[in-house]
């Protein structure tokens, strides 16, 4: 037995079950699986540009003959949907297994989206654990089902489990090669022709599943049954089981569902009539509550609890045995931390000369998000990933005076992942544009993973690093301007030239991320008392390092990393080495 994070696990099922070739693009909260499976020698580990690439790469690792995964959060999976429908079609050669992992309460998402609604659009079968035990068996499962009925398997993982700790057991690796690669365009060229009798097998395909789920499902565990009290039946999966024993114990019977596409029926109406109440814990939409009303099963659902955010025991108990349990508090009042760029990040210079020029920015998914937050407050717009560049094009095609008071701002990371094309497309129709991307050489808001741009691949070893300046030159982009964003001056004066230059251009505010343990600082800097006025220009920044201490502005010495930006804009040279 061994303690796991619920990411850990399912790496650790990968190598147990043989997997050959694992391709993702990192998105909390399912970043470190990828991380994991990179440990493992006998996996070839990657990051792809993007989630598309790395569900391609997968598939083709399938049919190839080799044991494939790729793992996304939510919103990646959107950008991966269009191979996942047609593989759903293709089938596979050797297993081929997508995790996606939501995140109900949004901690680090744009939105709440469900995505078991993407097993039932693309009729793709998908497990959900509910713990770090199952993560690691479910993962192996995955491979033997996706075998067993010749189609790609999701395995979908939440925050609370994706990053909470259990135990599980390990065993040996089993590796049993490379399968035969066999041509067969009728199998995997997706022609209209080929395409509509493979459509008949996959409706056959999701039959058959749900027979499975319906009988040897629950012979081998996937889906159980728990009767205690058949007062109150609860028919659930995933985290929400786990919420649902501890807060109602024994006082309830479970339907714990490890397979959430097919859902089974029968298995259901059985589980229904041995209780006098049934009550569907999900969390996010009504999923499981629809299957069941559609199949007339009488349910209580989502008009007793939310379709927003997480659940919890508490609330649990509160609606179903109509009572509280106990909380676990601090016996400490916690002062609450916003979201705020780190002490000495080099956006925070880029977006301090923005709010100088009184731009209107365009922006995008990562770290420099915060840059929408008070004091900078710079930040108009934040769609999705590449959306920055894109919603730049159709803002200045829309109306081409404001083209010289807009700008969009995009990650070195992302751009490479989606805001590429949007370049593409702005040299290519001609808008008046200009993108900043804001290179600071790792994937940081994930965590400080390497990307094409980086020079490294996933294990730290040398890659071909992507020159985003000639990248810019190749696809059409003329001016190309290269600004330190810890030189407020001279990042200033770059974007001014930028916005003055007749059609599109980049700025590239290059300066690597102040966390990374390769970066290193200036000594700490001070406020000398005696020359400081009060003035509180050096909080404009927003800096986490500043604050007001007896009517002064004060230095936290151990945050401080020496960046210099708040020297700049001290008039009165109050702020020394």
């Amino acid at each position: 037995m061994k303690l796991f994070l619920g990411n850990e696990a399912v790496a650790r099922g990968l190598y147990e079950a043989g997997c050959r070739v694992v391709s993702s693009y990192p998105g909390t909260p399912s970043t470190e699986v990828t991380e994991f499976a990179a440990t493992y020698d006998e996996i070839f580990s990657e990051w792809a540009p993007n989630e598309k690439v790395a569900c391609e790469v997968a598939f083709g690792a399938s049919v190839a003959g080799a044991r494939s995964f790729c793992a996304m959060k939510h919103v990646g999976l959107n950008v991966a949907a269009d191979p996942l429908f047609t593989a759903s079609y293709t089938g596979v050669n050797a297993g081929m297994v997508i995790l996606v992992a939501d995140d109900p309460g949004m901690h680090s998402s744009q939105n709440e989206q469900d995505s078991r609604h993407y097993a039932l659009g693309s009729k793709t079968m998908m497990l959900e654990p509910s713990d770090s035990a199952e993560c690691l068996d479910f993962t192996k499962r995955a491979f033997d089902l996706s075998e067993k009925f010749d189609t790609p398997v999701i395995i979908r993982l939440t925050t609370r489990v994706a990053h909470s700790r259990s135990v599980a057991p390990v065993s040996e690796r089993v590796d049993n090669g490379l399968k035969e690669y066999t041509k067969n365009p009728q199998k995997y060229v997706m022609v209209p022709a080929n395409a509509k009798v493979k459509h008949i097998a996959v409706e056959q395909r999701v039959l058959d599943q749900t027979a499975y789920c319906e009988k040897e499902a629950v012979e081998n565990g996937l889906n159980k049954i728990e009767y205690n009290s058949k007062k109150i039946g609860v028919i659930t999966s995933g985290i929400c089981y786990q919420y649902a024993k501890e807060a109602l114990g024994e006082n309830a019977s479970y339907l714990k569902l490890g397979c959430v596409y097919p859902l089974p029926v029968q298995l259901i109406k059985d589980f229904a009539a041995e209780c006098e109440k049934v009550y569907v814990l999900e969390e996010l939409d009504d999923y499981i509550e629809t299957h069941c009303r559609k199949n007339g099963i009488n349910v209580i659902g989502k008009e007793a609890f939310t379709l927003q955010g997480e659940y919890s025991q508490s609330l649990i108990a509160k609606v179903i045995l109509g009572k509280e349990t106990e909380s676990l508090k601090a016996d400490v009042n916690i002062v609450p931390r916003p979201p705020v760029l780190c002490a000495g990040c080099p956006h925070r210079g880029l977006f301090y000369a923005l709010k100088q020029l009184n731009v209107t920015v365009s922006g995008d998914i990562g770290c420099y998000t915060l840059g929408s937050a008070q004091p900078l407050g710079m930040i108009d717009t934040v769609l999705c990933m590449g959306a920055s560049v894109s919603a730049l094009h159709g803002r200045n095609a829309a109306n081409p005076e404001n083209a010289k008071k807009s700008v969009a701002v995009i990650g070195d990371s992302t751009f490479i992942h989606s805001g590429v094309t949007g370049l593409i497309n702005i040299a290519y129709n001609a808008t008046d544009s200009v993108v900043i991307i804001l290179d600071n050489s790792i994937t940081g808001m994930t965590g400080h993973q390497q990307n094409p741009t980086t020079g490294k691949n996933i294990k730290g070893e040398p890659a071909n690093a992507v020159s985003l300046e000639k990248l810019a030159n190749a696809v059409g982009i003329e001016t190309v301007i290269v600004v330190d964003p810890y030189n407020l001056a001279e990042t200033k004066e770059g974007i001014k030239k930028a916005l003055e230059t007749d059609g599109p251009a980049v700025v590239i505010s290059r300066r690597p991320c102040a966390l990374l343990k390769t970066v290193k600082h200036n000594p700490p800097l001070k406020v000398n008392a005696e020359k400081c006025k009060s003035c509180k220009m050096c909080m404009k920044i927003g800096c986490p390092a500043i604050s007001m201490k007896d009517g002064k502005a004060h230095i936290d010495f151990t945050q401080c990393l020496g960046c210099k930006v708040c020297s700049q804009l001290c008039k009165f040279d109050a702020i020394e080495e």
